[in-house]
């Protein structure tokens, strides 16, 4: 039965309570992702219909349905955070951060936190990644409890027809995949008595599914750039305008510089007036000492890093606390204490800029991984392969091999040709010499691990593998032209690919493997189960 049919996707039917699992969460979760009674519902509305509206006006109605106010959140003390590239790094700079203040408060103090938690997405290998408390996803159980309550919460009770016609009928419709995995958060994050949390938007800001939150002790904004242009339209003004609907009236602001597209700030000034924020401060990568050591590799990082240690004294100190950096009149960093260094230090964050050397089974070749899925962040993460290259040894020969794809962008030709100039190009170039396209399906049989199913693509774009033919083609047309001549694979799935690279190390005279694995997350966490072989049981 197709998961997109109206009874496998709208009337999940999930096994009694007592024998619910976590496999039967995540096979009810990933029913979301094709809701068709959702999506019928959207078709139906009339022009007039204010579909973003409409859509965040749902969060707040299914929190209601469970029992919630947005105010029952401010309690969870939230760190708020969007971006186009970066907000992912920036939330685990200021949760590592945060994680050396846990149950440091003085005695007799109400300066304490005793339970971080941090929304994210998307995932690399498992859902419940996107549902951390502590620096670690919740367990298979915890997340099973929690989804199974939310489940029948939404199942047990209704909203009013006349002022949400598309969650009717009301105990058959439940919020799309990544609705659901908000509201979530939400309801695990309250019931685990978390007491500080980071929120990293989904898509844009003003009408993401995050933005019901109304009083965050402080929101951020990391480097902005074109993405998303159908959702959040299609210049760097538009796009800036509703990454700003997260300011907050009363609540202090942090911008990192914005290097790329400069007129965005005019954007972010403005706003942060519309909206009465406490305070705006930009802040420049240059705030932090020259001698900060980061945990995640790529110059870049240093940026997000600046904007995470802004973050972080804010909260801090409206929670209390006051063994924090000290700061220069203009706004730089005059001593970092040692809680923020090891944070910084310490740091971790998976499938962004990393190195993975000789793993057992996979000798001789280093994994070079980077999730980059937008222009920005094509940029920076060829970047920082062509800088990791430069510093290998001269003397050794070595073999260099893209894994891409990149199966859900409609400019996934250009992000490929961005690749290339990038690191193929110029007066150093650094050729590749073979190119393998793959689709995003796991393993060789092809199956995926269920926590990355992936319901949100052409099926028979993926079978014809028309997309990595045509990324093939692009590449051979960039070789072409620039005199190179790479040897372009195409495979059906990832497990193939990875095993036609290990087969290379078997011929001597290739040297050293260079792997850069990257294009789209949903690659870099297929690519990451396979090495570590975690086949679903």
């Amino acid at each position: 039965m197709s998961l997109s049919s109206p009874t496998a996707a709208d009337s999940m039917r999930v096994p009694p309570a007592a024998a619910r699992t976590y496999k039967d969460a995540i096979a009810a979760l990933n029913s979301l992702q094709s809701n068709f009674a959702s999506i019928e519902a959207y078709r139906k509305l009339g022009p007039s219909v204010d579909r973003n509206q409409l859509s965040i006006d749902e969060v707040y109605e299914y929190t209601r349905r469970l029992g919630y106010t947005p105010r029952d959140f401010n309690k969870l003390n939230i760190i708020h955070i969007t971006g186009t590239k970066g907000k992912g790094s920036t939330c685990a700079f200021t949760e590592s951060i945060l994680k050396q203040y846990l149950n440091t408060g003085a005695s007799g103090s109400s300066a304490n936190i005793t339970k971080i938690g941090l929304y994210t997405s998307p995932h690399l290998k498992s859902v419940r990644e996107r549902i951390r408390i502590n620096g670690s996803p919740i367990n298979e159980s915890k997340f099973a409890k929690y989804f199974f309550e939310v489940w029948d919460k939404l199942s047990a009770t209704t909203s009013s027809p006349e002022k949400f016609p598309t969650l009717q009928p009301s105990e058959v419709v439940k919020p799309m995949y990544f609705k659901y995995l908000t509201v979530l958060s939400f309801h695990v994050f309250l019931s685990e008595g978390v007491d500080t949390a980071i929120y990293e938007v989904g898509v844009g800001g003003h009408y993401d599914s995050t933005n019901i939150i109304e009083k965050p002790t402080v929101t951020g904004i990391s480097s902005l750039g074109i993405d998303h242009t159908f959702m959040l339209g299609d210049t760097i003004e538009k796009i800036t305008w509703n990454k700003t609907g997260i300011f907050k009236k009363d609540v202090p602001a942090v911008v990192s510089e914005q290097v790329e597209h400069p007129s965005s700030l005019d954007v972010v000034k403005e706003r942060a007036v519309e909206l009465g924020v406490a305070s705006l401060e930009i802040v420049d990568r240059k705030l932090l000492p020259s001698d900060t050591r980061l945990g995640l590799a790529g110059d870049f990082q240093k940026q997000n890093a600046a904007l995470a240690v802004k973050l972080s004294t804010i909260h801090l100190q409206k929670l209390g606390f006051t063994d924090l950096p000290k700061f220069n009149e203009d706004g730089s960093i005059e001593e970092l204490n040692d809680k923020f260094i090891a944070g910084l230090e310490q740091v971790k964050w998976d499938g962004r800029c990393q190195k993975i050397l000789n793993k057992p089974g996979f000798e001789g070749i280093s994994w070079y991984i980077d999730g980059a899925h937008t222009l920005e962040s094509i940029n920076v993460s060829a970047q920082w392969f062509k800088s990791e290259q430069k510093r290998a040894p001269s003397t050794v020969k070595r073999t260099r091999i893209l894994l891409f794809n990149q199966q859900n962008r409609e400019n996934a030709d250009l992000l490929l040709t961005k690749l290339y100039e990038n690191i193929s190009t110029g007066d150093a170039p650094l050729p590749f010499d073979h190119v393998i396209f793959t689709t995003n399906i796991t393993w060789s049989d092809g199956k995926y691990n269920s926590d990355l199913v992936s319901l949100n693509t052409s099926k028979e774009l993926v079978d014809s593998l028309t997309i990595q033919k045509n990324l093939a083609q692009t590449w051979s047309d960039l070789d072409q032209k620039h005199k190179h001549n790479a040897r372009k694979h195409i495979f059906h799935d990832i497990e193939t690919g990875v095993n036609f690279i290990k087969s290379l190390t078997k011929s001597p005279e290739l040297g050293e493997v260079d792997v850069f694995v990257c294009g789209s997350i949903h690659l870099v966490g297929g690519f990451l189960v396979v090495l570590d072989n975690e086949k679903d049981q």
